[in-house]
């Protein structure tokens, strides 16, 4: 994420072992610092003793985010902050992820292209050809590292060029918007907190191919979605936002398949908005999300 060198509005989010004062000491700091509150929310779990806050503030006047971060790194030093201090306006470079599901894609750039979803996408990756053309049309670059019957070394080389476009792009956030390949320990650990993955909500009950016509023939009542960060534990990384649509009898299989890509697609925009807002805080397993 690239700071502006100098803004008037600021996010700060943080976590730490809940005591009395942090608060006071919070806001205090803001005062010192010629900060007005524009919004505050604050969250402490009782049963891991942890607290969690999230403050959107301004400044009178224009001030590097770097001299905030220098001038508050004391404080949450010294109450053992985990904590993140950036200018609102900067947006967080998304590398989009995809294979042959294009409704997610689809759907996350047109939500950029008409200002509803704050991010940039320098680039999109893919293990199949099939966007190239839908990419182009948006102006950003598709990468394709096809992985057909690939042997372990091949599926590590072919992380091996996601992770140089990651870098080369300054990227924040990867987002896997339907990508159909399991990532490797060592790509989740490098990208640990910062890569969100969507699903059908049927896991655990209807693993493999055609989910929704499992659900047809068991009789199911209700769809869904589940966006999360993605860990080594297959689909299993802490739940950022969940969604569901109700069903019955009359509705065939395609017409749950199509239900559930609609679900998905709001789903997934919901995760990464407030994750590019600043309003997920993981929380162990499970995550802390100021609405």
């Amino acid at each position: 994420m690239t700071s502006s060198a100098t803004a008037s509005r600021f996010i700060l989010k943080l976590s730490c072992p809940d005591q009395a004062g942090i608060v006071h000491a919070v806001t205090g700091f803001l005062l010192e610092q010629g900060g007005n509150i524009v919004t505050s929310a604050q969250h402490g779990d009782a049963d891991h003793q942890r607290f969690f806050m999230r403050i959107e503030f301004e400044c009178a006047q224009q001030v590097a985010v770097e001299q905030l971060k220098s001038a508050f790194a004391p404080l949450a030093q010294g109450l053992r902050m985990d904590w993140e201090l950036v200018a609102r306006e900067t947006k967080t470079r998304v590398l989009l992820l995809v294979s042959k599901l294009g409704h997610c894609l689809n759907d996350l750039l047109f939500r950029v292209q008409t200002g509803h979803l704050p991010i940039e996408i320098p680039a999109i990756v893919s293990n199949h050809r099939d966007f190239y053309q839908l990419a182009a049309s948006h102006n950003i670059p598709f990468h394709h590292f096809p992985l057909l019957n690939s042997t372990s070394e091949q599926k590590a080389a072919q992380e091996a060029k996601i992770r140089a476009v990651i870098e080369e792009n300054q990227i924040d956030l990867v987002v896997l918007a339907r990508y159909m390949q399991i990532l490797s320990p060592e790509m989740c650990e490098f990208l640990s907190g910062r890569a969100i993955n969507i699903h059908h909500s049927f896991l655990p009950s209807f693993k493999g191919a055609k989910p929704y016509h499992q659900a047809y023939e068991r009789g199911v009542k209700l769809i869904g979605a589940t966006a999360h960060y993605v860990t080594s534990d297959l689909d299993e990384g802490p739940i950022i936002e969940q969604e569901v649509a109700r069903i019955d009898h009359s509705l065939p299989p395609e017409q749950l398949v199509a239900m559930g890509r609609d679900v998905e697609c709001v789903t997934l925009a919901r995760a990464i908005q407030w994750h590019a807002e600043h309003r997920v805080l993981m929380n162990g397993k499970r995550t802390v999300v100021f609405r």
